[in-house]
């Protein structure tokens, strides 16, 4: 059984699992069942952070244009445009061996493409969610339901992996943007063109 976090809760992930290493971070949502004219593409990204909170450069965001990092260690599995289906909508993967000694954080986002001209936003999304799935064995061991907490937001942090005393832990954080994904990646400390 997985452990099932409410917002703002931490969680051990290595110390009760020694030999964890690969990580499958799988995120997923439905769309309410009316019509605003556009298709909704939701999108996750990974914002690979120094201590200072910032990505070092740009090469540490890992989204639909930038598939995988440089060390191998975060790698997005691919853009899914309609979120249609049961199961994970996007999933990126994580081996905690391979990451850089300056990461210190792996923050996940989710951000709504076109939000604004779409006029969409997270209000019209339902049962999001972040499951952390241990690779090796298929194991379900964190789970988080974001719930129904957004009206206007167009991107959400969902949750981050962090290292503390050497082990890797996970916090449930469910905070909610405008401004889509220009706004985290100035949060992140990227420049956006």
């Amino acid at each position: 059984m997985p452990i099932n976090l409410s917002k703002g809760q931490k969680v051990d992930l290595t110390k009760g699992n020694p030999g964890l290493k690969n990580i499958m971070v799988g995120l997923g949502w439905d769309v309410n069942a009316f019509d605003s004219g556009a298709d909704f593409d939701l999108d996750a990204a990974a914002f690979m952070l120094g201590a200072d909170g910032k990505c070092p450069t740009e090469k540490e965001f890992v989204f639909y244009g930038n598939l995988s990092h440089v060390s191998g260690s975060v790698e997005h599995m691919g853009d899914n445009l309609t979120g249609e289906g049961e199961g994970d909508d996007e999933q990126i993967q994580v081996d905690l061996s391979k990451v850089p000694a300056n990461v210190e954080r792996i923050a996940f986002t989710v951000t709504i493409y076109d939000a604004d001209v779409r006029r969409q936003n997270f209000g019209q999304v339902s049962n999001a969610y972040i499951r952390l799935v241990d690779e090796t064995n298929g194991t379900e061991l964190i789970r988080y339901d974001l719930g129904e907490d957004f009206s206007i937001e167009t991107a959400v942090v969902v949750g981050e992996l962090y290292k503390h005393n050497g082990e890797w832990k996970f916090n449930a954080i469910g905070s909610g943007f405008q401004g889509g994904l220009a706004a985290l990646c100035g949060h992140y400390g990227i420049q956006v063109a």
